[in-house]
C-alpha cells in the first residue's frame, strides 16, 4: 500500500501529502496517529504539530515559513496561515564534506560527440544566426523561413495540413513533394536567434547582452555563426569582438559578421549572406560525432512549472545524476539565485573557497536588495501554479529546487554572463525565470539541460537540448510531448532516488549522442530571453 504521508527530513514538523488527504481520516505515521482536519490535495503540507502564531516550520531540515495563525496538528499549511521565513546567512561556518556516489560504473562512459579545437565537446552541431540589435530581427527572421524552407524541413507539420484541408475541402490530401522532403544536410543543424536588445535601455544592458552571445558562440554546441549589426546601435559589433576574446582570445570558430549600414540594398547584403553562411555549413556537416567522455559534459540544471512533488522526487534524483557527473569530472550548473533563497547557508559552507563564499552571499544580496528596490522581493518568487500545486512560502520552494544541485562541493560562483571553466559543480547568477535562466546557462557554456517540472512546461532552447524531467506520473502521461522523463516511481515507492537519478543521467548520455531527441526539439521549442538585469524573480 502506498504511503499517505512523506516527511522529507527528521527534523521537519510538517509532512507532504502523497495522495489526496479527507478530513476525519486518521492516518498513522511515524507511530503516531494524525487526525486529518481539513480535506488536503495531495503535493500540499499538513502540520505534525500544533503550531502557534509565529512558530517556526522546518522542511527538508531547513527554516521555510512561520504561521501567522494558530494551525492544530493535521491540518493543512495555506497562504492564510504561513508566511514565508528563512534563516540569515553567517557566513562561511564550515567547510564542504561529501560523500561521492560510487562511480565505478561511469568513470569510462563516454557519449558520442562534436570536438573542438578548444578541447570542449558539443552535443549538438548548430551554425548559429543572430542579431546584434532588434532593427535586423525582420532580416533573421528573412534568412530562418529561406534556410528551414531549403535545408531543414522534413514532412510539414500536421497543421500546416490541416489548414490546408479546411481552407481547400479536402481532410486527406497531402502533396507527395512536400511530404517527402529530405533534409540536405543531415550533420548541422541550422538555427536562429531573435532578441529585442542591442540598443535603449541602459549600456550595461548591451554590454551583458554581448557576453551572453559570446558565450553562445564559444559553446561547444555552437560550430560557427552569422552575425548581423545594424551599425548604430549600442551593442557595436567591436563590443561583442571584445566580450568572444574575453571568454577565449584564440577562438577560431568561423564568425561572419555583416554591417547592414555598410552593405546597400537589403536584397545585396542577403544575397551575400547567403552564399558566405552556406560554405561554412558545408564543411560544418562534414564534421562527425566521435566519442568523449562524459566529464566533457556541462549539464545545466533547471526546475520551472515546479509542485509539492518537484523536491522529493524529480530535484533529488537530478541531484543524484548531478553528483555522479561531478564525481567523474563533469560540470553540473546550478542557477535561479531566488530560488536558493533559504539555503544560502548551507550552500556558503558547500563552497571550496573562501572567494566562492563570499561572493555568492554578495550576488545573493545585491539581487534582493534590487527586488526590494522596486517593491518586491524573494518572498514573492512562488507563481500561482507553484502556491496552487503546494508551494506556498519562497524559502519552501527554494528547499526543493536546490535539491537539483546534489550535494558536491561548489567550485565556482559565476554571476550571470560568466563562463564555466571548472569541473565539479558551478553555481550561476541567474533569475528564476525559466527561459532567462536556461538562456543564461547556455550562455556559460552548458551543452546539454534537464528540466524538471510538476506542472509541465515546453520550455527549449536554440544550441542545447532541453529534457524534462516530471515529478508526478500524471503529468508525464498528460503531457507526453513534453516530458522525456517521468520520475513518478520515486513518489510510489517503485524506485529510489539513487535508481531515478542513474536512469536520468543514461538518457541525458542518448541524447548527447544525438540516440534520442529531446522532445522539446521535436516541438522545435527554440526559446531565448536574456536578462536585462532588472528585476526578474
Amino acid at each position: 500500500m502506498q504511503n499517505k504521508l512523506i516527511k522529507v527530513h527528521p527534523e521537519d514538523n510538517v509532512a507532504i501529502a502523497l495522495v489526496d488527504l479527507t478530513e476525519g481520516d486518521t492516518i498513522v505515521f511515524e507511530g503516531n496517529k494524525i487526525l486529518v482536519l481539513s480535506n488536503t490535495k495531495a503535493k500540499h503540507k499538513i502540520t505534525l504539530v500544533d503550531l502557534e502564531i509565529d512558530d517556526q516550520i522546518f522542511m527538508y531540515g531547513v527554516l521555510v515559513g512561520k504561521a501567522t495563525s494558530k494551525v492544530k496538528s493535521g491540518d493543512v499549511l495555506t497562504i492564510a496561515n504561513v508566511k514565508h521565513q528563512s534563516n540569515p546567512v553567517k557566513g562561511k561556518t564550515g567547510s564542504p564534506s561529501w560523500n561521492a556516489p560510487d562511480i565505478s560504473k561511469w568513470k569510462d562512459k563516454t557519449f558520442m560527440g562534436y570536438h573542438r579545437s578548444d578541447g570542449q565537446v558539443g552535443t549538438q552541431n548548430v551554425w548559429l544566426f543572430f542579431p546584434l540589435v532588434f532593427c535586423e530581427n525582420r532580416n533573421i527572421e528573412v534568412l530562418k523561413d529561406i534556410f528551414e524552407k531549403e535545408l531543414s524541413i522534413g514532412k510539414a507539420s500536421e497543421q500546416r495540413h490541416l489548414l490546408r484541408s479546411l481552407i481547400h475541402g479536402n481532410t486527406t490530401t497531402i502533396e507527395a513533394s512536400e511530404a517527402t522532403k529530405q533534409q540536405t544536410f543531415d550533420n548541422v543543424e541550422v538555427k536562429f536567434i531573435t532578441h529585442q536588445g542591442g540598443c535603449g535601455g541602459i549600456r550595461q544592458d548591451s554590454e551583458t547582452l554581448a557576453k551572453l552571445l559570446a558565450g553562445y558562440i564559444k559553446n561547444p554546441n555552437v560550430v560557427g555563426a552569422t552575425v548581423l549589426s545594424l551599425g548604430c546601435q549600442n551593442l557595436q559589433i567591436d563590443l561583442l569582438k571584445n566580450a568572444i576574446a574575453e571568454i577565449d582570445p584564440n577562438l577560431d570558430k568561423p564568425v561572419l559578421i555583416y554591417e547592414q549600414q555598410q552593405m546597400g540594398t537589403v536584397d545585396e547584403m542577403l544575397n551575400t549572406i547567403i552564399k558566405d553562411s552556406f560554405e561554412g555549413i558545408k564543411k560544418a556537416n562534414e564534421i562527425p560525432r566521435k566519442p568523449a567522455s562524459i566529464s566533457k559534459l556541462k549539464l545545466g540544471l533547471e526546475c520551472g512549472g515546479s509542485d509539492g512533488f518537484s523536491g522529493i522526487s524529480a530535484n533529488p534524483a537530478l541531484g543524484y545524476a548531478s553528483d555522479i557527473l561531478a564525481a567523474v569530472g563533469g560540470s553540473p550548473i546550478l542557477s535561479e539565485f531566488p530560488e536558493l533563497c533559504g539555503v544560502e547557508q548551507e550552500l556558503v559552507n558547500r563552497c571550496v573557497h573562501e572567494t566562492d563564499a563570499a561572493r555568492f552571499m554578495e550576488l545573493m544580496k545585491a539581487y534582493e536588495n534590487s527586488a526590494e528596490a522596486a517593491g518586491s522581493g524573494f518572498d514573492m518568487n512562488p507563481s500561482p501554479g507553484n502556491i496552487k500545486d503546494g508551494l506556498i512560502t519562497d524559502a519552501m520552494k527554494s528547499a526543493g529546487a536546490a535539491k537539483k544541485g546534489g550535494t558536491s562541493p561548489i567550485q565556482a560562483i559565476l554571476d550571470y554572463g560568466e563562463y564555466v571553466t571548472k569541473p565539479g559543480l558551478n553555481l550561476l547568477c541567474t533569475p528564476g525565470n525559466d527561459v532567462e535562466s536556461t538562456t543564461g546557462m547556455v550562455g556559460s557554456g552548458a551543452n546539454i539541460v534537464v528540466f524538471t517540472t510538476g506542472l509541465g512546461t515546453p520550455t527549449g532552447n536554440p544550441i542545447a537540448p532541453v529534457l524534462k524531467v516530471s515529478s508526478n506520473t500524471i503529468l508525464a502521461e498528460r503531457m507526453p510531448d513534453i516530458i522525456d522523463i517521468d520520475t513518478g516511481a520515486v513518489i510510489r515507492g517503485e524506485k529510489t532516488i539513487e535508481e531515478m537519478g542513474e536512469e536520468i543521467l543514461d538518457y541525458v548520455i542518448n541524447v548527447a549522442s544525438g540516440n534520442l531527441v529531446a522532445k522539446a526539439d521535436k516541438l522545435g521549442q527554440d526559446d531565448f530571453i536574456p536578462w536585462k538585469r532588472g528585476v526578474s524573480l
